[in-house]
């Protein structure tokens, strides 16, 4: 059974070489072995992935199976300008352990992340997904996101455009 938790700041350490791994295994083949370093070494750095996970106004949703950590969601106030007229709140970050994807992990952390979104009374929750990721840009559409706009990721030294999409909740 999967169990969804808000993180503590004792998770930090674990949510950050978490990420690491995650995103590692998601996006290394497609990319340079430097860029990936570059990255890792920058916005993946593991102290400043610790600082962002002790941090309480981060809203780290954690996905456990038998006391494993197997995915987390990160939702952060953040919006696009676009969103501009709506009350939004971003998921900054979703992964889910490569071992066991397919297994509807992703979905409870999105709706649990929604059910929290609609709490902190938010109308529409939003995120960037990396155009080349068909995968997850269907698993959002299925799940009733629109691509509402692009902006630039950089990853290392390569820019790489994320489509940005909303859910009006």
């Amino acid at each position: 059974m999967i169990l969804i938790r808000r993180s503590t700041p004792d998770d930090a350490s674990q949510i950050a070489a978490f990420s690491r791994q995650s995103f590692y295994d998601s996006f290394a083949r497609f990319n340079t072995k430097e860029n990936m370093q570059l990255f890792m070494d920058g916005p993946f750095n593991t102290a400043k992935l610790e600082a962002e996970a002790a941090d309480p106004s981060q809203l780290y949703l954690l996905a456990e199976e038998n006391g494993k950590l197997v995915g987390y969601l990160l939702l952060k106030d953040s919006t696009e300008p676009a969103l501009a007229n709506y009350e939004a709140i971003e998921v900054s970050r979703i992964y889910v352990d490569h071992a066991i994807t397919g297994k509807g992990i992703g979905k409870l952390l999105l709706d649990t992340s929604i059910d929290k979104a609609r709490e902190l009374k938010k109308n529409c929750i939003w995120l960037g997904v990396w155009e080349h990721n068909t995968k997850a840009i269907a698993f959002y559409e299925r799940e009733g996101f629109e691509k509402f706009g692009e902006h630039i990721f950089l990853l290392g030294e390569d820019p790489q455009t994320d489509w940005l999409m909303k859910k009006l909740i």
